[in-house]
């Protein structure tokens, strides 16, 4: 596999797993809001990932395919005296379980720093070749 493959792939995923980042961060800052004027609560947000051939030679990289929505309900707290509360005295708060959302923020940042890994070991060796190439 050439260099610039090598770059263009792990570029791929490092792009992937920031948009993934960014989706967990918007699905964490609305873990605790409660449903709107619309009766609606926020819906957790997933990435969904799709493979992409990056040339001829068999090298694949990834890409963000979708985001989705996450239809299950929003959490149901009693509390009459909430002002958003239902006629039967309910909250609706969103659906984001922060638990799970910062098991997938630590996932998506091992993920990113391992492809940049990746791109700084390609270019050491990239470095050093043209080093040896110079003669010094």
């Amino acid at each position: 596999m050439s260099m610039m493959k090598i770059f263009n792939v792990a570029g791929s995923a490092v792009s992937a797993q920031s948009q993934r980042l960014n989706t967990v961060a918007t699905n964490l800052a609305n873990a605790d809001t409660v449903a709107g004027p619309d009766g609606q609560s926020f819906k957790a947000r997933q990435v969904m990932f799709q493979t992409v051939a990056m040339g001829d030679q068999g090298a694949a990289g990834v890409k963000v395919s979708q985001v989705i929505e996450d239809q299950t309900p929003g959490r149901r707290v009693h509390d009459p005296k909430h002002p958003q509360a239902d006629a039967d005295g309910y909250v609706t708060y969103s659906n984001v379980n922060a638990v799970e959302e910062m098991v997938n923020m630590m996932a998506a940042s091992r993920s990113y720093q391992n492809n940049v890994e990746v791109m700084n070991t390609a270019k050491t060796l990239l470095l050093k070749t043209l080093q040896m190439g110079s003669g010094s």
